[in-house]
Order: structure tokens, then sequence, then C-alpha cells
């Protein structure tokens, strides 16, 4: 069975949510929260401020591997793919080099 971009895509979506959250409080264990408080130290910020670049940075990455996903999926229903044949050729020139 083939299913077509938008298909694909709609399975990659994250679940909505009908509410907005105001605060979000995430447990650590202590070992964790030195952890956080130590890297944060190294770095020159608090561990909140840490953990919410580091959240920041998921989300961003996230949408990142989605609209790459969304091009792959949109080139393959183009039919703009390798055959696997080419595919191990390539992989077996690159091992070797």
């Amino acid at each position: 069975m083939k299913f077509s971009a938008e298909q694909n895509l709609a399975a990659l979506q994250p679940a909505k949510f009908s509410r907005m959250l105001k605060a979000m409080e995430i447990n650590f264990t202590a070992e964790q929260e030195a952890r956080l408080a130590e890297i944060a130290n190294q770095k020159g910020t608090d561990a909140e401020g840490l953990v919410k670049d580091a959240a920041v940075q998921l989300l961003e990455e996230d949408a990142r591997f989605l609209a790459a996903v969304r091009e792959g999926i949109a080139q393959a229903d183009r039919g703009e793919f390798v055959e696997e044949e080419e595919m191990n050729a390539r992989l077996e020139q690159m091992l070797r080099s």
C-alpha cells in the first residue's frame, strides 16, 4: 500500500492540545540537578536557563527534522530517489575510501 506525502506527514504531526501550557515542572534526581547546575555554571547561566535552552534547541531540531522528512517524502512521491542497488554501491564506495 502506498501513502501520499500528506498521509505520511499526518502521521508525523505532534498531537494538538486544546489548551496552552502556562507552566511546566520537571523533576530531576539530586544527581541530575547537581550535574545540570555544574554544566550551567560552566556555561555562565543557571540550571533553569540551561534546561530552557536545551528544550528550545530540541524543538528547533525537531522542526528541521520534520521539514527534511517532508521534503524526502515529496521527493519520493515525485520519483526522485536512488534504487537500493545504487545506494548499496555508493555505501560500498564510501566504506572503501
